[in-house]
């Protein structure tokens, strides 16, 4: 894919970056690390579901998005 929707939260002390797309998040004390986690995560994502057979993709549902923004 050639891009993704992420969505970022503050949690505590540190942000969350949450890929809607495919549901996959990252962590980080700023913005940009969170992103930076989640660009990593991602990647390690595409490689394991372009070598096996058996992994599905599903993007965040609304109930799911709703839950992530208000924790």
């Amino acid at each position: 894919m050639d891009f993704y929707t992420v969505v970022l939260s503050q949690s505590a002390s540190y942000w969350v970056a949450l890929c809607l797309e495919n549901g996959i998040v990252g962590q980080g004390i700023t913005q940009a690390d969170a992103i930076r986690k989640l660009r990593d995560a991602i990647k390690s994502f595409q490689e394991v579901y372009e070598s096996e057979d058996n992994i599905d993709i599903a993007p965040v549902s609304i109930k799911e998005l709703h839950k992530f923004l208000t924790l």
